[in-house]
């Protein structure tokens, strides 16, 4: 029987409880006439699972696999041509399902369900093998390792949503601020915009971050820790171009300029728009993960640029909660730059449990 890993409940109130790990066995897959059975070789963390682990997750449940993200090899499928055709090929996950290409949002009427942890969806990655519909999955790009494939998808869909799609500023020679940086979702934003021709500027409190943006291709930054850091940001922008046309903002904190695209609330504020902003055109655009279009659309971008998310550190087997648990606990600090990951079976290879 597959081994996968879940939260196992244990008493406490949301935001005071952390839910322990555990491993569950679960069935064998039976796959119907359109599904494909993978086995994963890799799953990555994303914010929501440290969420789910503190009961701060809309729908948190137990015995459903944690993680959104995942890679791996399609080991058998149904009946259907259309899942036949995967059998073999190494493949990525769409992290959610229930919206199809709409720009506006999800088409099912139940909402959009993401893999992982909650009552939404019983597929997690952080087991030895999943069963999903041939249509939510791609051919992983050739260029990635299954470790960095795993690392691309939720925070990768995310950062495409926010820039490609609610900026309205993927176009070479625009001025870019991305908050944050470090996290996953903005590194992709990182990646994406430097790949569109942008000015990418970024901020962070770690001076060794901006250090590491700018390696990346980030012509600036500043931390957001220093007085003034508005104006030395400014100051950076080019002398013919004098102001930012979009933020991508994870945090919501206090930023002001073109178009404001939040994606996440780490922070929690309360944000103030106030008639000076008006007058500037401001305008703030919510934005989520996006849509299985949009997935296509990003994995198709990071195949033609041969772009690769940046692993900021792995652990490796199923049988390594301690090790998984240390993830976890980079991302409560919030020491990681880029993606936590799981490595479950090395290609070629079944899990070791």
């Amino acid at each position: 029987m597959p081994t996968a890993i879940a939260i196992r409940k244990v008493d406490g109130k949301p935001g005071q409880v952390y839910y322990p790990l555990e491993h569950l066995q679960l069935p064998e897959p039976s796959p119907k006439d359109n599904d494909v059975v993978i086995r994963v070789t890799a799953a990555a963390l994303n914010h929501r699972d440290l969420f789910i682990r503190q009961h701060l997750y809309p729908g948190t449940t137990f015995g459903v696999p944690l993680l959104a993200d995942g890679c791996g090899v399609v080991t058998s499928t149904g009946t259907s041509p259309a899942a036949k055709s995967w059998l073999g090929k190494r493949v990525i996950l769409n992290p959610g399902t229930g919206w199809k290409s709409a720009p506006e949002g999800p088409e099912d009427a139940k909402g959009y369900a993401i893999l992982g942890g909650t009552k939404a969806n019983p597929v997690g990655t952080l087991a030895e093998s999943v069963c999903v519909d041939a249509s939510e999955i791609e051919e992983a790009p050739a260029h990635l390792s299954g470790i960095e494939a795993a690392a691309l998808l939720l925070t990768g869909l995310t950062a495409w949503r926010a820039f490609y799609t609610k900026s309205g500023n993927a176009l070479p020679g625009r001025n870019i601020l991305i908050t944050g940086i470090g996290g996953g979702v903005a590194l992709m934003a990182l990646l994406f915009a430097s790949a569109a021709g942008c000015n990418v500027f970024v901020t962070s409190g770690s001076e060794e971050k901006l250090k590491r943006a700018r390696e990346m291709g980030a012509q600036g930054g500043v931390s957001y820790k220093a007085e003034g850091w508005e104006k030395k940001l400014l100051e950076q922008l080019p002398s013919d171009r004098k102001f930012l046309d979009a933020i991508i903002d994870g945090a919501g904190g206090d930023v002001a300029g073109g178009v404001i695209v939040s994606y996440g609330m780490t922070l929690g504020p309360q944000m103030p728009f106030l008639m000076g902003a008006v007058l500037k055109n401001i305008e703030v655009r919510g934005s989520t993960m996006g849509s299985r279009k949009e997935f296509a659309d990003m994995v198709e971008f990071v195949k033609t640029k041969q772009l690769r998310p940046v692993v900021s550190r792995v652990v490796h087997g199923l049988d390594n909660i301690d090790g998984i648990d240390g993830l976890f606990e980079d991302m409560k600090k919030g020491s990681q730059f880029g993606k936590l990951v799981v490595e479950i079976a090395k290609d070629g290879e079944t899990s070791k449990l």
